[in-house]
């Protein structure tokens, strides 16, 4: 009788590297570039009117006259002190009410009602009752801005709380570690990834909110300029516009990357 033969032993290939995150950068040029290039050849070959969308040229030239006229830097400006106070407000506000709902019991119970209540309301629509209320400065602005911040920053600390491990909470508390060490190096730590991702949503909502407050009631700010060049059909500086908004959003991105490298280098 013979003996049974020995299992073929070959080799398994690792199978574990592709959900690794790795940085790709020329993909994101190339794109952006292949995306200028299209436009530019549909505008020089009449696909596209000048009067309906301006070529990439046309703009350049467009943003080019207003940093030589100086007006860039004072839309600019406006726009990005709006921007910066209400959002550190709204972020200020959201992040303690979200980490309280996260933490406490009762907050909780008050909170997921109230902010499912109030959070789908548009918060432009809120901007007349503002202007009431603050008067028609800046105050108003600020204040339709932060309360946007607000409720997205709410939802995103206290989701990210709660999807802390349990067992790391637990585990924390069968050694005795006092509650305010499991706050700070168990519950933090953990809920950081999913309030910076909070975070570029309601950086995105301060970009919008910002340019439909200036359309509504501002000299300066680029919402306001967007909105006088669209009534001069001035199309070359609308799209100016445009591009300063998301020149603006990709900064922002730059700033909340570095800054999730840096608090989440432990991951």
């Amino acid at each position: 009788m013979s003996e049974p033969r020995a299992p073929d032993q070959r080799a398994v290939n690792f199978r574990g590297g592709g959900f690794e995150p790795a940085g790709r950068r020329w993909a994101s040029w190339l794109a952006f570039a292949a995306i200028v290039a299209l436009w530019q050849i549909a505008s020089s070959t009449g696909l596209l009117s000048p009067v309906a969308m301006p070529s990439p040229l046309a703009v350049v030239n467009a943003l080019h006259d207003l940093f030589v006229s100086g007006k860039l830097w004072n839309h600019l400006g406006q726009s990005l002190y709006r921007i910066g106070l209400g959002w550190l407000i709204g972020t200020t506000a959201g992040l303690a009410i979200g980490l309280a709902m996260g933490i406490f019991s009762v907050a909780r119970a008050i909170g997921i009602p109230v902010t499912a209540a109030l959070f789908p309301i548009p918060k432009i629509a809120l901007l007349p009752l503002f202007i009431l209320w603050f008067g028609i400065g800046e105050s108003s602005k600020v204040a339709t801005i932060a309360l946007g911040v607000f409720f997205p920053t709410v939802i995103s600390a206290y989701s990210a709380v709660d999807n802390v491990q349990r067992n790391l909470i637990r585990m924390g508390q069968s050694f005795g570690v006092p509650a305010s060490a499991i706050v700070a190096k168990i519950i933090l730590p953990g809920a950081m990834p999913g309030i910076l991702a909070g975070f570029r949503i309601s950086s995105s909502i301060a970009l919008i909110l910002v340019v439909a407050a200036e359309m509504i009631g501002a000299e300066y700010g680029i919402g306001a300029f967007i909105l006088a060049a669209g009534n001069l059909m001035q199309t070359d500086q609308l799209v100016a516009g445009v591009v300063l908004l998301s020149l603006l959003g990709l900064a922002v991105s730059v700033v909340l990357t570095r800054l999730e490298r840096r608090l989440l280098r432990w991951r």
